[in-house]
C-alpha cells in the first residue's frame, strides 16, 4: 500500500511590513517532493487557507535553488500545484501517514495557529502517523495540542531555523519572532548545527525535524525510513 504524504506550504507573501516580500522557500518543497516520489508515496500539498502559495523571492537565488528547484519553477504544471493548493477543510488525516510542514519565513505568520493545521496533525499523530518539518515549518508544531492537552513538542527533540542563522540571514529585524526560543519555551528539546545552514536533522520517534532549507533532503529520507 503506498504511503500518502501531506505537505504544508504558506499563503503569505510579505513580512508585517509590506515593502518585504516572502513565501514558501520552493527548494523545502521541491526537494522533499523527489526523495517521497522515488519512494512510490502518492502526495498532495495544503496551506492554511487553501490557494495560492507565494514563493520567498530569497529561495529563487539561495544556494538550493539548484537544478531541482529551478526545474519545477520553470515548470507551469508544477507552479500550478502551488496556485491552487488544498484547504485542511478539503482533507481527512486519515487519508494521510505523515505531515510535513515546509518552511519559508512566511509560514511564521500562518502555521502557529491554525487550528484545522493542528486537528490534522493531532489526529496523524495519534494515529501513529509521522509529523515532520522543515527549517521555519517547525513553526505549525509551536501550538498544536494532543488529545490530553499536552503540547506535541514538549519533552522531545526538535530542530528547526536558528536565531544565529536569522541574524546571518539579516531579517532577524524582521521576523515577528524568534521562533528557536518560542520552541524551548514549550518545553521541547531544541538542537542545532554546530556550524549555521549545514543540513541537520533530528529525529524523536515519529518526529523528524530538519533545521535550515540544505535540510530538506535528509528530512524526507528520515521520514521516508521512520515509514518504512
Amino acid at each position: 500500500m503506498s504511503r500518502h504524504i501531506l505537505h504544508v506550504v504558506t499563503n503569505v507573501g510579505h513580512y508585517d511590513d509590506p515593502a518585504h516580500p516572502t513565501g514558501l522557500w520552493l527548494s523545502e518543497l521541491t526537494h522533499a517532493w523527489d526523495v517521497f516520489a522515488e519512494h512510490g508515496f502518492e502526495q498532495t500539498i495544503v496551506s492554511p487557507h487553501g490557494g495560492a502559495s507565494p514563493l520567498e523571492p530569497r529561495s529563487l537565488k539561495f544556494p538550493t535553488y539548484d537544478r531541482n528547484a529551478k526545474a519545477r519553477h520553470t515548470d507551469p504544471a508544477r507552479m500550478a500545484l502551488l496556485a491552487n493548493t488544498a484547504s485542511p477543510e478539503q482533507l481527512s488525516s486519515a487519508d494521510f501517514d505523515a505531515i510535513y510542514f515546509t518552511g519559508g519565513h512566511a509560514v511564521m505568520y500562518d502555521f502557529p495557529d491554525s487550528e484545522p493545521l493542528q486537528r490534522i496533525t493531532r489526529e496523524i499523530w495519534e494515529r501513529g502517523g509521522v509529523v515532520s518539518s522543515v527549517c521555519h515549518g517547525y513553526c505549525g508544531l509551536l501550538n498544536t495540542q494532543l488529545s490530553d492537552g499536552e503540547l506535541l513538542v514538549a519533552g522531545r527533540e526538535v530542530t528547526g531555523f536558528a536565531w544565529q542563522e536569522e541574524v546571518l540571514a539579516g531579517v532577524d529585524k524582521l521576523v515577528p519572532y524568534n521562533a528557536e526560543e518560542e520552541m524551548k519555551k514549550r518545553g521541547a528539546h531544541y538542537h542545532k548545527a554546530l556550524l549555521p545552514f549545514v543540513s541537520h536533522v533530528v529525529t524523536d520517534g515519529r518526529l523528524v525535524t530538519g533545521q535550515n532549507p540544505g535540510s530538506a533532503k535528509a528530512t524526507a529520507q528520515r521520514v521516508a525510513a521512520v515509514l518504512a
